[in-house]
């Protein structure tokens, strides 16, 4: 079992950042979880793929929609995975969420996970 708790959600102006953090606790993060994952999902959308950053090989993968503004990280020493925004736009306000996956199988699609935080909120004023 992995618990997966986000945090560093907040309000800020367009054009600002925030660093989103995912902390896991129940296994060792880098011997169980082969993908990490940040999804969002704004009111009345469906859940979207951020990013996601592969284990085996540190490779990253993001949406389009953010792609040069966020960049993945993760810390296997802290069990965390991280979402540094940057340039954040007025369609970026969402509850993020971090996603695990344990199986290697996972990447953009959001039933491909096993494991998901409760989310934390971005708000973007303009």
């Amino acid at each position: 079992q992995v618990q997966l708790v986000e945090s560093g959600g907040g309000l800020v102006q367009a054009g600002g950042s925030l660093r989103l953090s995912c902390a896991a606790s129940g296994r060792t993060f880098s011997n169980y979880v082969r993908v990490g994952g940040w999804f969002r999902q704004a009111p009345g959308k469906e859940r979207e793929f951020v990013a996601a950053i592969r284990e085996s090989d540190g490779n990253t993968y993001y949406a389009d929609s953010v792609k040069g503004r966020f960049t993945i990280s993760r810390d296997n020493a802290k069990n965390t995975v991280y979402l540094q925004m940057s340039s954040l736009k007025p369609e970026d306000p969402a509850v993020y969420s971090c996603a695990a996956d344990t199986r290697a199988t996972a990447l953009y699609g959001r039933y491909e996970y096993d494991y998901w935080g409760q989310g934390t909120q971005v708000t973007v004023s303009s």
